[in-house]
Order: structure tokens, then C-alpha cells, then sequence
């Protein structure tokens, strides 16, 4: 049976839901939060620095990643200059290009090394990781998202590609690798098998923690149970 206590990898918390978010922080549930634009879209946000300097102000212990929202790099790095004094628990996300496809790896080496804590966002491929690694070397300790769950939605299994990832990253000490884009709790686990320091995951999947480890016999009569509640309630007949 699985167990939680035996996993070595941080869970953070993915969302935009403010009171979500501070009950996991109350809670101790996770060890950190990412969140991006089209979350707090989907939240229904209107103001982005009042909502960001709002939860920054009540998490102050834990990292928490803000998004630049910009497709002009130029404006990205205005936008992280202005994110990254948020809170000394904040990093900062950077995707690994904008919608042109132009290259941020000069962005993120630049702001690196101005000792920006950085969370490079959208990446699929092992070279995106190798060019990433590359521009953090020698920066500030930073996050190397790698959205595992997309691949898996193209019909790739991730995990030959998160553990060439995870030994790329364990190059460089101040490079974490995370687990992005969860679909499924049992993600969390194999994350841990393969090397990642992170795994972010939506809240209704850490609503799922209470399951691990529990009786699949007893599960099974659970849902037995459940079908014939939802037959009796809906008056099936043959």
C-alpha cells in the first residue's frame, strides 16, 4: 500500500481560489502553491496584482509562484521586476517562450543571475529542460516545471522523459524539477519514483489525499453500495 509519509517529494497546491488556498495553508497540506493566469481566469479574477499581493501577504512562509502574463519579452521582464518584490517566498514564472515561439532562456538567465527566484513554466521536452538548466546555472535557486500530465494527454508515457529530466536537473542543485499539469493522485507517487522535488496539484485531486491507502476490498463494496443508492434514488426498472 502506498503512504504518504514516505514520500520525498514537496506537494504543492495549484489554484486560484483564495479561500482554497489559505485552508491548505491553514492546514499544512502542502509545502507550497503555483498558480498562472488562465486559473485565475477560470476564479474569475479581475485584478491581478491585488489578488497576488493579497495571498502573498497571507502566505508569507511558503513559495508561491506569480506568473508574467505579457507575450513581449521586454514587458515579461518589467512584469517580474514588479512580481518578484510580492514577498521573498515568491517566484516568479516564466514560460519557455512566448507565443511567437521567441526564446525567454535569455529572460531567465538574466533574471537568474540578478538573484530572481524563477519558476520556467510550459515545458515538454527534454531539450527545453537542458536549455533551462543551462540558463539557471549559477542563479538563484529557482523551479523547472515540466507538465508531465499534457505529454500524458498526447498519448506519451512521461515518466522516461520526467527521469531523463530529473537527472539533467540533479546537475544543477539550485534547478528543482516539478511534476506540472497533475491529472490523477497516483501522479504524486510517481513523481516521487522517478525524482522530482515538486508535484503541483489542483485542489480537488489533494481533496483525494484521504484515499491513499485504503482497503480496495472495502473500496469495492463502497461502490457497490454507491450504485444501487443512485438505482434506488433514480427508480430504475426493468
Amino acid at each position: 500500500m502506498p503512504s504518504l509519509s514516505d514520500l520525498k517529494v514537496k506537494l504543492y497546491a495549484d489554484g486560484a481560489e483564495k479561500e482554497g488556498m489559505l485552508a491548505l495553508y491553514r492546514e499544512k497540506v502542502v509545502k507550497g502553491f503555483t498558480t498562472n493566469p488562465s486559473l485565475m481566469n477560470k476564479a474569475g479574477i479581475k485584478d491581478y496584482r491585488a489578488f497576488a499581493k493579497d495571498i502573498a501577504s497571507h502566505i508569507t512562509d511558503l513559495s508561491i509562484s506569480f506568473e508574467v502574463f505579457s507575450d513581449d519579452i521586454a514587458e515579461m521582464e518589467r512584469q517580474a521586476s514588479e512580481i518578484k518584490t510580492w514577498g521573498k517566498n515568491v517566484n516568479v514564472k516564466i514560460p519557455i517562450t512566448n507565443s511567437k515561439q521567441e526564446s525567454c532562456l535569455p529572460l531567465v538567465k538574466k533574471l537568474t543571475n540578478e538573484g530572481v527566484n524563477l519558476n520556467v513554466t510550459a515545458l515538454m521536452t527534454v531539450e527545453q529542460v537542458k536549455g533551462v538548466v543551462d540558463a539557471l546555472k549559477g542563479g538563484a535557486p529557482s523551479i523547472v516545471s515540466v507538465f508531465a500530465g499534457r505529454v500524458a494527454d498526447t498519448g506519451v508515457d512521461p515518466i522516461p522523459l520526467m527521469k531523463e529530466c530529473a537527472a539533467i536537473c540533479a546537475s544543477q542543485p539550485q534547478a528543482e524539477l516539478l511534476w506540472a499539469s497533475t491529472r490523477e493522485l497516483l501522479n504524486i507517487f510517481q513523481a516521487d519514483a522517478v525524482g522530482c522535488k515538486i508535484i503541483t496539484v489542483p485542489h480537488d485531486i489533494l481533496k483525494k489525499l484521504k484515499m491513499v491507502g485504503t482497503n480496495l476490498t472495502e473500496l469495492s463494496l463502497d461502490t457497490v453500495k454507491q450504485f444501487l443508492k443512485d438505482t434506488t434514488a433514480a427508480g430504475f426498472k426493468l
